[in-house]
Formats: structure tokens, sequence, C-alpha cells
């Protein structure tokens, strides 16, 4: 069996002399010495001033949306995981959705400023499968109607744009470390934000709102991770290099094996250093798609149809126009990458893709 993705996993030893030392601390959560560890060498790998380790991706978009004091409108994306648009609601803001890009798959700046009302008191826009939004319009439209930007930035670890790390951008960005990612710490997630009171207000709002033992800045929720996470992330960090190697290795390798299939690639932003997180590739339609997938089952091959459906027809939102997300929703599907994915079973992978767009 294939499966969509599987997560990197270290050598037990190195995990259990984490063990070891969590046990003779008896230190096991709140803001331990691991979680210290962990927060430094990430800066240190990413070469930037701030980031907090948070205990997975949603809260990350929660509380940048509760740092900046949204209210109101915020505009979307509805191609991006359900976790984008119901952190939004969830907040108590109205999710309002600017069409995407059909090449990119990120949101389409034209579209932004098309659905900008009085309203408006943020963007909120995805980083497609690790491919950089066009972070230079969005600043721009940003800045001419004084609003603020959050990435979500949950599939982009090790993406660079013009030599900084993706996570630099907007007021704040937010990532996964969930155990689908090619960085993870079983569950957990960061924000990144180059502003040191943001982070401030963001490091509050993680721990209840303590300033002290005693005494409370503001409101807070419990955001923290444990000892146990930050030693599976310590683990796997030595390894990014490879993850991401080999990442683009097997990505390089479904390209040549799948030069022949009749299917549109998403178009990679230039002047980026791609992370290769995912292998999309859209059908010329909907029913190609289901029998490209239903063919890969048949051989035990197990693929996602990843975003599916566009998030603007969820039943908690107000029903808005989105067609390119509509139609890249219903052709898009993600082939099997993971790190200890074998050449000869992505070649498998492809004949069987080619064999069912051919009979």
């Amino acid at each position: 069996m294939i499966n969509v993705t599987k997560p990197f996993i270290p050598d037990i030893n190195e995990y259990h002399a984490y063990l070891e030392g969590i046990w003779q601390r008896e230190w096991l959560t709140n803001h331990g010495p691991l979680v210290n560890e962990l927060e430094l060498k990430l800066k240190d790998y990413l070469n930037l001033d701030h980031l907090l380790f948070l205990n997975n991706g949603t809260i990350a978009i929660q509380i940048a949306i509760k740092a900046l004091e949204l209210k109101g409108e915020v505009i979307t994306t509805p191609f991006s995981y359900v976790a984008t648009t119901s952190s939004i609601v969830w907040e108590n803001c109205v999710p309002i959705f600017a069409d995407i890009d059909r090449e990119t798959l990120n949101i389409d700046p034209k579209c932004i400023e098309a659905v900008i009302t009085d309203k408006t008191t943020a963007i909120l826009a995805t980083h497609v499968f690790g491919n950089p939004c066009d972070v230079e319009a969005i600043a721009a439209i940003a800045k001419k109607h004084n609003l603020k930007v959050i990435y979500d930035a949950a599939h982009a670890f090790g993406t660079t744009y013009k030599g900084k790390s993706i996570f630099e951008y907007g007021d704040i960005s937010t990532t996964s470390f969930h155990a689908t990612k090619l960085f993870h710490t079983v569950e957990g997630g960061a924000v990144f934000t180059t502003n040191p009171e943001i982070l401030k207000q963001m490091a509050y709002l993680r721990n209840f709102g303590h300033s002290s033992p005693t005494s409370f800045a503001t409101i807070g929720i419990n955001g923290k991770n444990s000892e146990f996470h930050a030693a599976m992330g310590l683990c796997n960090i030595k390894y990014i290099d490879q993850i991401l190697a080999k990442r683009k290795h097997d990505c390089e390798r479904y390209d040549n094996a799948l030069k022949n299939l009749q299917v549109q690639h998403q178009r990679i932003e230039k002047f980026t250093d791609y992370n290769h997180s995912y292998y999309p590739i859209i059908f010329k339609s909907e029913a190609e798609l289901l029998k490209a997938m239903a063919e890969l089952e048949n051989h035990k091959v197990y693929t996602r149809r990843y975003f599916y459906p566009s998030l603007s027809s969820l039943n908690y939102v107000t029903p808005q126009s989105t067609p390119v997300s509509d139609d890249i929703a219903v052709r898009i599907l993600c082939l099997p990458l993971y790190y200890k994915l074998r050449d000869e079973e992505i070649d498998m992978i492809a004949r069987i893709l080619l064999r069912s767009q051919n009979y």
C-alpha cells in the first residue's frame, strides 16, 4: 500500500535520548528547555529573529487574528485547508473570498482589490502547497487600504523568496508542524513576525495572558506545546536538508515520468527556492480525475483531493462567486510524496496514470 503521505520518523534511539532528559528533569510542558532549544534552532535554520512554537497550526492562525485585533471582514482564499476559513469565523470575523490565480493557485491580487469594502480589516492568504503568494502586490494593496496581512504558510517550511524565508512576509505568518508536514513535531505550529511588539502580544496570548505567575496582560488561551513534541522537532531538524533534497528529487522524477500525461502543473513564483512539499496535478475534467483515482486505488495507491471542496461552498459562510477556485478544486489531485517513497513506486504510479489516461 502506498499512502499519499507518511511522516518522517527519526531513529528511535535519538528520540529516546531526549526522553531520558525529560524523565530526569520531570519538566513536561510550560516552556521547558527543549521548547526553548527548538525555538532557537528554528530561528537559526530559518534565519529569523522571532518565532513562537505553538501546539498546532490552527491555533497559530487564531492567535494571529487575535493579536492584530481584527474585526469585520477578512479577505481570504477559497483554495486552502478549511482551518484558514474556520479560524476567521471562529474569531468572529467574516471571511470574504477573493478568487485564485489559475496557474499559481494562490489568491489573485486583482480579485482582492475587487472585494475590499469599508469593513475590510485584513488579508489572510495561503502560500498554496508552499508556493509563495504575490507578496509584493499584496503588500501594496494592504498599504493602500491600511489593511493587516496574515499568511497561512502551513505548507511553506523551507521555502524562500528573494533569498528570505517566506515566513518573514506579512504582519504575521503562521505555519503547521503537523505529522503530515515535511518538518513536523507530531502536532505543532508556529507564528512569525518581524515586529517585537506583536511577538510580545502573541507570547501573552499563547499562555493564558500571563505576564507573570500572578498577573495577566490580556486575554489568552493555552497555545503552548510540550517537551515531547519539541523533542521530535529537535530530532527532525537535523535531517531537514536531507528531507528537502529528497522531496526535490521525487518531484523531479515525477516530472520526468509524467511528461506525457495531459495535466496542468502549478506554476511556482519566480525568485523562489521551493520546498516541494506536495505534488499536485490538475486534470482536464473531474471525470478524468476520478478515473485516475480509481485506477490507482485498484493498485493500493492512495491520493488526496487537496483542496476539495472550494471553501466558498462551506455551509457556515455566505455564498460567494469563486469560479476559478471551484473549477480547480474538482480537478486537482495530490500524488504520494514522502521521505521513504521509492523511485520504483514513483515510476509505477506514473505508469498507472498514463495507462488510465490512454484507455
